[in-house]
């Protein structure tokens, strides 16, 4: 028997097939992220972050109902993570939003649906409504008037 010694293989002949496989895995990722809405959503997300006037006002709007105000009780201020939960999309060029976001009440909780748009820096509510999660009767929609 001789005892040679086995030449141990480089790094590379050892590994290659790991490095061209996570390389062809980073580049498919890559091309998914930047070919879907992903980077918008997180784009409208982040806006949406920043604009707590958009939501601190629909709520004033809708503690004002006395129907909201009967079922939910007094409404808490939105959290910032109530905004990342929730759905939003900005259009024409972010002058107008479409969103949803939970809001919690003394009494229960809901989904605010928001429908704004920016007029000279100010939003403007086209529409603001809330869903009732889990009422007594059959889902709840509550129209908030937008007028006032």
């Amino acid at each position: 028997m001789s005892n040679e010694l086995i030449p141990e293989k480089s790094w590379w002949k050892r590994n290659w097939n790991w490095v061209v496989g996570c390389l062809v895995l980073l580049v498919v990722a890559s091309t998914i992220l930047f070919n879907t809405k992903i980077i918008g959503v997180g784009a409208d997300i982040t806006k949406a972050y920043l604009e707590t006037s958009l939501y601190t006002d629909a709520l004033q709007k809708a503690q004002a109902n006395n129907r909201v105000s009967e079922i939910l009780g007094t409404l808490q201020p939105i959290d910032k993570l109530a905004i990342l939960e929730g759905a939003v999309t900005y259009t024409d060029s972010n002058q107008r939003v479409s969103s949803t976001i939970r809001v919690k009440g003394t009494k229960g909780k809901a989904k605010m649906d928001i429908k704004a748009q920016r007029v000279q820096n100010i939003w403007k509510y086209n529409q603001i409504n809330i869903r009732i999660k889990n009422p007594s009767q059959q889902i709840q929609t509550i129209e908030i008037d937008t007028t006032k």
